[in-house]
């Protein structure tokens, strides 16, 4: 059977105590609190959680963790584990086989190569023909340096165990809709663009992996409920209300202004990251911070729109 992916993932961070070291009891902390809050599921080691600056052995303790919290709360894990190269993110995958609460792994394109769109589909096919778990493919442009046309995309819809796509082109562009309207009725399409959830989903997306919800987690989670199911004004009065904090969150580079946010909430016991990302401004963070505070009375607004 093929694994619901609907609803409201958080690519959770990996939180860092002052000397930079991982700190396994507030990341389990936080997963617990963000699936308690409405989360259909977490990604472990999304671009959020800083994988690429962790070492193999803290890369098995985070997932453990979120495996652990997905498994007490009977909610679904997927995995971060893709890299530029066709056989490490085999062999990483691997790795993670068997992981309890697994339902998928999360496959960026092959970055910094740029390898042509039939070198990425043959990539993404070798690791789903290598793998027990499914597959979700990740495209964002910016981040690879390339990116996947409707056309490309399609055809990674068309292998069986490729069973949907977080799309992060910083847009709900023509290519966007065009997937949407075309693709199989069984693939599943989640955005990663935070300012364009409800729209995506609208418009035939199933949900969003989104590393904003780490605030607000209830509002990201009634937002996707209302768009889920048609009820545009409540998708739309929650979507305006939280474009701030997108916006604001998003202001410097990901994740420092969502580890900032959750220290002074009190939630995690330092905003570090590992070198070379650093800290987010004093700035802002009190604009973050603003925001958040600002975006409380969008419970009201909900349960107007929503009666």
């Amino acid at each position: 059977m093929v694994p619901d992916l609907s609803g409201l993932w958080v690519p959770i961070v990996t939180p860092l105590d002052a000397s930079g070291e991982v700190d396994l009891v507030a990341l389990g902390r936080l997963a617990r609190r963000l699936l308690g809050e409405g989360c259909a599921g977490l990604v472990a080691l999304g671009t959020t959680g800083e994988p690429a600056t962790l070492r193999t052995g803290e890369r098995r303790a985070v997932v453990d963790v979120c495996a652990e919290a997905c498994t007490e709360s009977g909610k679904p894990l997927i995995i971060g584990v893709g890299s530029n190269c066709t056989q490490s993110t085999i062999d990483e995958a691997t790795t993670f086989e068997g992981t309890p609460a697994l339902v998928a792994f999360l496959i960026v394109v092959p970055y910094y190569t740029r390898p042509t769109a039939a070198g990425v589909i043959d990539h993404f096919r070798a690791v789903a023909a290598a793998s027990a778990t499914p597959i979700v493919a990740y495209n964002v442009p910016y981040r690879t340096g390339r990116g996947l046309s409707a056309d490309a995309l399609l055809e990674l819809a068309d292998s069986p165990s490729i069973i949907g796509l977080k799309q992060a082109v910083g847009a709900l562009d023509a290519d966007t809709l065009d997937l949407l309207r075309r693709k199989p009725r069984d693939f599943q399409v989640l955005t990663g663009d935070d300012s364009f959830i409800a729209p995506t989903i609208l418009m035939g997306g199933v949900g969003a992996i989104t590393a904003s919800a780490h605030v607000c987690t209830d509002l990201f989670a009634r937002m996707i409920d209302a768009a889920r199911s048609g009820v545009s004004d409540t998708a739309a009065t929650l979507g305006h209300a939280l474009l701030p904090v997108v916006t604001a969150g998003f202001a410097e580079p990901n994740p420092a202004c969502w580890k900032a946010a959750l220290y002074a909430l009190g939630e995690i016991a330092s905003p570090t990251l590992r070198p070379p990302m650093s800290a987010a401004s004093d700035a802002t963070t009190r604009r973050l911070l603003d925001e958040i505070t600002g975006v409380g009375g969008a419970n009201a607004l909900t349960s107007t729109n929503s009666a």
